[in-house]
């Protein structure tokens, strides 16, 4: 499938989300540049005009200090520069010459100075000329044979920032085409970054419909480089990894529960087909009548199990009580010698050991333990049941000295429906259940459990739950 039919160019697809932000950053940036670009060239060609201004008043008022001077209009606007133009004014503030640039304005420069203090530097409102004042005793200006001579008591100083201005807005609107000019340029360039950025995702793209087709051992492809792209296909296989134990996990209980559930109805389908044929009669009834009661004890009883393990699975909350585990191991072992009183079934002495949790599941923990270490192990084989206290932690352990478990048995205990020895599993009536929910049962509480085993050794179960609350006189160290 091609990039564009898995990533077209849609309002809601992420190369176009991603190309809209590249290009929103890339506005801001430009023109945040062109906006600070252009106030710095503003900036510097105002501080220019205002030390040009100051410069050249600074040369006239040597030039009047040294005494009575006289000059004719051409002098003046050598002296102080091209850029500048003067208006020369009376004590009443009339003017009485201008040049250069001040001409146009001649009025409003000579009202506008008079209102600052001399020296001081002042803008003409629309900012095209800024102008000082500048005190002229003694000056004399000659204006030609035509008009005579002025003495000004004032000299005004003016320079044209149009100029500038016009400058600052040509720099403007050369960033502007700049701007968009580089806009365009980047744009391309990211539509093909984006492509060739994109690949991974269509590949990934194409492996998903792929498995969605039923390819079921297909996985999207990884390169071990550390990007993003990677990262996502990993642990996007990893939910495929996950997805396929747990359907082959379902795959695997539905048969194995079909298969648990054979061997009883086909025990009672047989006596029912014999009492059909009228082969049962007197005692012969009563004993079929009692196996098929057998047989449906043992669908019954797995039917719950299957249940409670179903129940744990969805993760429903346990009982939250103050339990003794102490006292629990306690019963359980009291009964199991009861039932098995050929059987070495001991406790080892154990303080008070609380937890919080559901007393009846926790029961059936002890109890399942138990029943597996006396059933599974041969009649001379003893259990021993302890009961430890850590900092934090509750330890429960039951230990045999049977057999124990072989090293490639021992990864799949837990598993349900699982037996090491099946025949002799069903002989007691097993169902492979019952470390299953001894370990659904655990998690549940927070706990953790662990089978430790040594072929001609024996096998220990540890179960570790979280400690509850000790009484003060029960705390270690007290």
């Amino acid at each position: 499938m091609r990039l564009r039919s898995r990533l077209p160019w849609a309002f809601s697809s992420l190369r176009l989300r991603l190309l809209a932000g590249l290009a929103l950053l890339l506005v801001v940036g430009l023109v945040a540049s062109a906006v600070i670009s252009a106030f710095l060239v503003e900036n510097f060609l105002d501080k220019r005009d205002q030390h040009t201004l100051e410069a050249n008043a600074g040369r006239l008022a040597q030039v009047i200090g040294r005494g009575p001077q006289t000059a004719d209009a051409d002098h003046l606007g050598a002296l102080l520069g091209s850029p500048l133009g003067t208006v020369a004014v009376d004590e009443n503030n009339k003017v009485l010459l201008s040049t250069g640039s001040a001409a146009r304005a001649e009025e409003e420069l000579a009202a506008l100075s008079a209102t600052a203090p001399a020296g001081s530097v002042v803008t003409l409102e629309g900012g095209d000329l800024s102008a000082v004042r500048i005190p002229s005793p003694g000056l004399v200006i000659d204006r030609g044979p035509a008009e005579g001579t002025v003495a000004p008591a004032a000299v005004v100083l003016a320079i044209d920032t149009s100029v500038d201005d016009a400058t600052t807005d040509a720099l403007v609107g050369r960033h502007l085409a700049l701007i968009g000019g580089a806009l365009l340029v980047l744009l391309a360039l990211s539509v093909v970054v984006l492509r060739l950025g994109m690949r991974p995702l269509a590949r990934m793209a194409r492996s998903a419909d792929a498995i969605a087709a039923g390819s079921l051992t297909e996985r999207l492809p990884t390169h071990r480089n550390g990007s993003e792209a990677d990262l996502l296909a990993k642990a996007v296989n990893r939910a495929f990894d996950a997805q396929a134990r747990a359907e082959a996990t379902v795959r695997s209980l539905a048969a194995d529960t079909s298969h648990e559930l054979r061997t009883p109805l086909s025990t009672i389908s047989g006596w029912l087909d014999l009492h059909r044929q009228g082969g049962l009669t007197g005692a012969d009834l009563e004993t079929a009548l009692e196996h098929i009661e057998n047989e449906v004890g043992r669908m019954r009883l797995l039917v719950e199990d299957l249940a409670l393990l179903a129940r744990l699975d969805a993760g429903r909350p346990v009982e939250q009580d103050d339990v003794d585990v102490t006292a629990l191991a306690a019963s359980v072992v009291e009964d199991a010698q009861i039932i098995y009183p050929q059987r070495g079934i001991v406790m080892e002495p154990a303080p008070p050991a609380p937890v919080i949790g559901d007393g009846d599941r926790l029961q059936q923990v002890l109890r399942n333990l138990v029943g597996n270490a006396v059933q599974h192990t041969p009649a001379r084989t003893s259990v021993r049941v302890k009961v430890a206290l850590g900092s934090d932690a509750v330890e429960l352990s039951v230990i045999d000295n049977g057999p124990g478990i072989s090293p490639e048995d021992l990864p799949r205990v837990f598993e349900r429906f699982w037996r090491a020895e099946a025949s002799r599993s069903r002989a007691y009536g097993g169902s492979g259940l019952g470390l299953a929910i001894v370990e659904a049962i655990v998690h549940a509480h927070d706990g953790q459990v662990t089978v430790d085993s040594e072929v001609g050794v024996g096998t220990t179960v540890t179960i570790r739950l979280p400690l509850g609350r000790l009484p003060e006189d029960s705390r270690p160290g007290t």
